[in-house]
């Protein structure tokens, strides 16, 4: 499958995916990334505020990944997650967009004719001050990490809280919380191209 990653945003946004790497996209730019077929557990987010030396060597203020332009791995919260599986059985794609690592930018994750999925409420200025962070608003599992906010316990072991409804209530197509299926986790048919766009 393609990925067409789009920032639209007035500033730079080095994108990130797992797997794929990273890339520097400033205002407009854009970056076509392949994915192969079966893919699971991969993300695609935006990093802000990067600092880094010619050999690609730095640090972002949100969704930092282990100090590199190229990522390995996932990166470090806050940051507004597109999240897919590829080519699952019944020939299903699974996607979604998830705030369980938080928020740091707005996102709009679409399936070319299947879907669009759209997180872009004001969230940032918004935050509760126990979820603030610098370029971000955390998730309250980062903060407070225990069953209540992160669901360790295995499924049915947490409910909604006052701060995964902050999310849900501005997002409602996202994941606040990660027992947040039935309203976040959206098909796709297999062999669907997508677009992930930082929205203006």
């Amino acid at each position: 499958a393609t990925f067409d990653i789009v920032n639209r945003r007035s500033y730079t946004v080095w994108a990130a995916a797992s797997p794929g790497g990273g890339r520097r996209l400033d205002q407009g730019q854009s970056w076509s990334l392949n994915v192969n077929p079966g893919t699971t557990n991969a993300r695609i987010w935006g990093r802000t505020n990067c600092n880094f030396n010619p050999s690609g060597r730095g640090q972002c203020e949100t969704g930092n990944c282990n100090g590199g332009l190229e990522c390995q791995g996932y990166g470090s919260p806050p940051n507004t997650l597109a999240k897919f599986a590829l080519n699952q059985p019944n020939n299903l794609d699974y996607v979604d967009i998830s705030l369980v690592d938080g928020f740091n930018i707005p996102m709009d994750f679409t399936g070319i004719n299947c879907r669009s999925i759209v997180c872009s409420a004001p969230i940032n200025q918004e935050c509760p001050a126990e979820l603030r962070a610098p370029g971000g608003c955390n998730n309250p599992c980062t903060v407070f990490p225990r069953n209540e906010y992160c669901c360790t316990d295995g499924p049915g072991s947490c409910q909604p809280t006052d701060f995964s409804r902050f999310f849900k209530t501005r997002c409602p197509t996202s994941y606040s919380y990660p027992q947040d299926d039935p309203t976040s986790l959206f098909t796709c048919p297999s062999g669907t191209n997508y677009r992930v766009v930082f929205c203006p």
